[in-house]
């Protein structure tokens, strides 16, 4: 009988549906917590105005609005504050290591890279719906207090991989001093930090990746000179060694395997 009669109220088919809204929105507005909060805290559950001595409601349409605006910034989030750059590049790097052009494609490196991050992300994604999503479906929480409780773990994930140096550097630009715990850093000076730490890391491996090629290109260049044969291009004959070498040690798994391995555990 309860559900009959829900189903028959509007105002509570209404409520129910921006609830179950706003709880698939919680993992994306986690991404982009620091950034989206101040929007969000307009549009808590309450979504009212202090217009007036009983405030004014947003209409429904408006609230759907506000939804899908902060759901925009989820492709910039994925992009800067999950392993998603640093596997990227990485990936690039190693594709004009090897010589091979547009092989694999771009669609192809950023399907790599998509469901690589998915895989590192794994547990910071199962800490978020257990802290945060769960507890705000079922009612325990509300929305301003699910949105800090997965924001958390997206923090100590990017703690974990931002260089000191890095941080101290944008703590100094931004005029702040010395935080004492990790919670008193600004999410700009933290994610500007982790940016920057993500990058130098990726240039890191892929220069280590480019060193055996290297290698490869000197000697094919070299004994191509010693033979006199200068007008043939090094690249078309070190490009199968590459492929070979690459293929013989197993390479993709080898690169793959390291670059979930580079992440350390959140903090």
């Amino acid at each position: 009988m309860p559900s009959e009669m829900a189903a028959m109220n509007p105002e509570i088919r209404r409520h129910r549906l921006l609830r179950s809204m706003r709880a698939w929105c919680v993992i994306g507005v986690s991404l982009t917590a620091v950034i989206a909060l101040p929007a969000f805290a307009v549009a808590a559950p309450a979504l009212t105005l202090p217009a007036g001595p009983n405030g004014q409601s947003y209409s429904l349409s408006i609230q759907l609005l506000l939804a899908m605006t902060a759901l925009t910034l989820l492709p910039a989030a994925l992009m800067t504050m999950t392993a998603f750059t640093r596997i990227v590049v990485v990936l690039g790097l190693l594709r004009q290591a090897m010589g091979t052009g547009n092989t694999p494609s771009n669609q192809i490196l950023l399907g790599l890279s998509l469901f690589l991050t998915l895989f590192v992300m794994a547990p910071v994604e199962q800490k978020v719906y257990a802290d945060a999503l769960q507890p705000y479906i079922d009612g325990k929480l509300e929305f301003q207090p699910a949105v800090a409780a997965a924001a958390k773990p997206m923090r100590g994930f990017m703690l974990a991989q931002t260089r000191n140096d890095d941080l101290m550097t944008f703590t100094r630009i931004s005029g702040n001093k010395r935080f004492e715990t990790p919670d008193d850093i600004p999410f700009t000076v933290l994610a500007a930090a982790y940016m920057t730490s993500e990058l130098t890391t990726a240039f890191q491996i892929g220069f280590m990746l480019f060193i055996p090629f290297v290698v490869i290109d000197l000697v094919v260049a070299s004994v191509l000179m010693s033979m006199g044969m200068m007008m043939l291009s090094p690249m078309l004959i070190s490009l199968p060694f590459k492929l070979m070498l690459f293929v013989l040690v197993d390479g993709w798994a080898l690169v793959m395997g390291s670059l979930a391995a580079s992440f350390a555990a959140p903090v």
